[in-house]
């Protein structure tokens, strides 16, 4: 063979230096938690969220109907009433009959569908009074257009290059106008009426599409709302920098998606880990992430619980409520809502109790009263476990002071037997949650796990 000149071999080694030097330090960047400045309230260490469909929760749709499930509500166990918006809704350019809840008319009223304000205020004392916190839904990213701002402040919206609102661009969202948060008076308004509704009784929001607005001015609006009383705020959103300073929480949409990917049978136990690695390789232990197999938007759009996840619901269930995280249920979702509740006309959740209202209630009891399942720093932190069936099953303990709970999870539709690598923990007696069984860990025998099994042993 003919020998190479030794340029073209000096230049070819180049190349490959330089494509080293890439893939080293280019492509595979070191991921190094942040720090958040965050102090939580203190009613959040253990929170178990609950997401309030106004529109759909009764037949009539009021706040006076859904304040009769209020006892229900604090029996199983729910902490903050997240209660989509309640705000009069936009009538230019509405779509369909009702419209949608996040066109909003009036950022200091209430959507007199509804009720009253009076109404809403006495649902707010009464879900204080049983101990429980309530949460407005914001939307700081566009108002209807009818909304007397678009008249008294048109400077502080986004305009085409004939002058005229438009409509988020990129979404199918035309009943709505673009805010522009680049403009101070708009954010000095959003900052005052957000004090209005803490100072009605509200303990915070949760911000819908926070994307285009400032993360300086929800670290602004932290000072301000905590000054009058602690608050909690949730961004409708996966990225840090809302987390940093401004929110307690966003929002864990890959695990969302993951979950409804391995019911699906296009991943494994395997993305589970990489996954949780990489979450704790990424947010720090005080920031809340919040975990839902389901909600408003994913319900009425996506599918079911029942059409996305099948059989897998009681195990993710299962791992939403033990894994590092603050869990969300979402209307309907503890009485076995199996339909797509539509989004801008009537359409009521049938109210009944089902084998998951018990199920869910049991597990809202674990969290509340297991240290080691508690959110944020309070909590103990998520330390992964080898198997020797890592592909089909995802375990992990979390331990807080002499609390200890070790998961099992089958991630698959098929029965499996696996052992556990449990050395690190020593030897102990636990007991199994869910069936009362007593046991000792680390096992001689393999522990058997049905299809979308699921065992937790407490300690």
């Amino acid at each position: 063979m003919e020998k190479l000149p030794v340029s073209i071999i000096a230049v070819i080694l180049a190349i490959i230096i330089v494509i080293a030097g890439c893939s080293l330090f280019g492509k595979k960047k070191e991921i190094k938690p942040f720090v958040s400045e965050v102090v939580h309230p203190d009613w959040s260490v253990n929170a178990v969220f609950y997401e309030v469909n106004v529109r759909q929760y009764t037949d009539s749709g009021t706040f006076k109907a859904f304040e009769k499930h209020l006892p229900r509500l604090k029996a199983l166990g729910v902490d903050v009433l997240w209660f989509m918006p309640t705000y009069p809704i936009g009538v230019l350019n509405r779509k369909q009959g009702l419209g949608s809840y996040y066109s909003v008319k009036d950022y200091m009223g209430v959507n007199p569908e509804f009720g009253t304000a009076a109404d809403f205020k006495e649902v707010i004392n009464k879900a204080h009074a049983l101990g429980m916190h309530v949460i407005l839904d914001w939307i700081p990213n566009h108002s209807s257009w009818d909304n007397p701002l678009a008249v008294e402040h048109p400077d502080w919206y986004v305009k085409d290059s004939t002058g005229n609102f438009i409509p988020p661009i990129g979404f199918d969202w035309t009943d709505v106008i673009q805010l522009d948060w680049s403009k101070k008076g708009l954010q000095d308004y959003m900052l005052k009426a957000m004090k209005y509704w803490v100072e009605f009784g509200a303990d915070g929001f949760r911000v819908d599409h926070p994307h285009e607005t400032p993360p300086e001015f929800w670290e602004r609006a932290r000072v301000a709302l905590d000054s009058i009383k602690p608050v909690m705020l949730l961004a409708e959103h996966e990225g840090k920098q809302f987390v940093r300073k401004g929110f307690d929480m966003n929002y864990a949409w890959e695990m969302h998606h993951l979950m409804n990917s391995i019911a699906q049978g296009k991943d494994s136990a395997i993305a589970m880990s990489k996954y949780f690695k990489r979450e704790m390789a990424t947010f720090p232990p005080n920031v809340y992430r919040m975990m839902f197999l389901t909600n408003h938007d994913e319900n009425s759009w996506a599918g079911t619980i029942d059409s996305l996840m099948g059989d897998s619901q009681k195990m993710f269930a299962t791992l939403i409520f033990t894994a590092q995280g603050v869990p969300l249920i979402y209307s309907g979702q503890e009485v076995c809502l199996d339909r797509k509740l539509k989004f801008f006309v009537k359409d009521s959740v049938k109210w009944d109790s089902c084998y998951l209202t018990g199920f869910y209630r049991d597990l809202v009891r674990l969290k509340h009263q297991n240290k080691a399942l508690r959110n944020g720093e309070s909590g103990g932190r998520m330390m992964l476990l080898k198997t020797n069936r890592d592909r089909k099953v995802f375990a992990f303990y979390r331990e807080k002071d002499d609390n200890r709970v070790i998961v099992f999870l089958n991630l698959t539709k098929k029965p499996v037997s696996f052992k556990p690598d449990l050395k690190s923990l020593g030897s102990g007696e636990y007991t199994e949650y869910f069936s009362g069984q007593k046991a000792a860990l680390p096992s001689r025998d393999a522990i058997q796990l049905d299809p979308w099994g699921y065992k937790v042993f407490i300690k």
